[in-house]
């Protein structure tokens, strides 16, 4: 079966997309990466998105509006040759625990190719206890089931999540990009620091550091999530607009993610998300981790600006074979041209998942 995953992260910044070909051989799911990559939001539309974010107050109208332009921006990016989609769409408000909100209409993505669509994955896991998020750890699962010692995943994106495989706790662990993003657009009015350069220049305010580190947030227990509704532009306004500001907010990210880490006993350390590209970020991350083996989620197969892509092309294989992502099969299924022909439930879910790049 040819997936097709799409995502809409807490960036903000476009559509991620990965077409994989799944088979079952024995207990392993062997996933084939044809082919993967972004595609920017037109920039009216993201600009758009940003301002309905938030602490904005925004109306109905407005949501409904965002929720057509954005299903119609997935739509195309979408293609007809495959045999499912499943598309996490845009994470617009995230209600930790109680509810969340992923606009970009489906109906849109399935009239346009004609292929069943897998969406509103995130809802289903609240309404059975859990927090609808990280939803990637059934990948991380399954991918580095077998590795030795222990193993944690690390996602970098807006936000940045953990999954600590056996035994398997997953959780939001802060700000992955999302205040060196808003700080580098009040600085240089670039959408985000590359390469982490503007960090580089600067020097760590720690007494800044400190008080950031004292947010109430760090100290609840998993599970536990979080998005931009907190960690967003408004929260570092009060802050000057520095190369100093940027690398206290890049240390911000590393401290937090090296406290979960360490908490854990993490031994190897799997990367993926925008951050690995922030190399002045890793560094930081690095010199908090020295006994632990830091490596890309590219080396098991799953690039790591592809990885969440992936993951929900893995969703959407899961929920049409009747196996549960979480705790519960995940999602609603809307038709595609035809009738909603779904392939015969499986007894029992693979093993392992093994990622391979397509010969083509």
């Amino acid at each position: 079966m040819r997936v097709l995953g799409l995502i809409s992260g807490t960036s903000h910044d476009g559509i991620d997309w990965a077409v994989v070909d799944f088979a079952l051989s024995g207990d392993t799911l062997v996933g084939r990466v044809e082919s993967y990559g972004t595609t920017p939001y037109p920039s009216g539309l993201r600009s758009r998105l940003l301002r309905a974010l938030p602490p904005a107050a925004v109306s109905l109208r407005e949501v409904c509006e965002l929720d057509t332009l954005i299903g119609q921006a997935f739509a195309t990016v979408a293609r007809s040759d495959v045999d499912l989609i499943c598309s996490h769409g845009q994470t617009v408000y995230h209600w930790a625990g109680r509810g969340t909100l992923q606009i970009g209409q489906p109906a849109w993505i399935a009239e346009r190719t004609g292929v069943p669509v897998v969406s509103d994955v995130r809802a289903r896991d609240i309404a059975a206890g859990g927090h609808g998020a990280p939803l990637v750890p059934v990948l991380d699962r399954l991918l580095l089931a077998g590795l030795a010692g222990r193993v944690a995943a690390l996602n970098i994106g807006g936000i940045a999540n953990i999954t600590v495989l056996d035994p398997l706790v997953a959780y939001d662990i802060g700000p992955g990009n999302a205040l060196i993003d808003a700080m580098a657009l009040r600085l240089t009015g670039a959408h985000y620091d590359e390469d982490g350069r503007l960090a580089a220049a600067g020097t760590v305010d720690r007494a800044l550091l400190d008080r950031l580190l004292a947010d109430p947030y760090y100290a609840l227990p998993p599970p536990k999530s979080t998005g931009k509704e907190h960690f967003n532009a408004a929260y570092v306004s009060s802050l000057p607009p520095t190369a100093d500001t940027i690398a206290t907010l890049t240390a911000l990210t590393a401290s937090t993610i090296a406290s979960s880490v360490r908490e854990h006993g993490i031994e190897t350390l799997v990367v993926s998300g925008g951050g690995w590209a922030n190399s002045t970020l890793m560094g930081m991350l690095r010199g908090r981790l020295e006994d632990v083996r830091i490596v890309p989620s590219d080396e098991f197969g799953a690039p790591s600006d592809a990885k969440e892509a992936i993951a929900f092309a893995l969703i959407g294989w899961l929920t049409v074979h009747g196996l549960a992502s979480t705790t519960r099969i995940l999602g609603s299924i809307t038709p595609g041209a035809g009738a909603l022909q779904l392939p015969p439930p499986l007894a029992a879910p693979p093993a392992r998942l093994h990622l391979e790049a397509s010969n083509a």
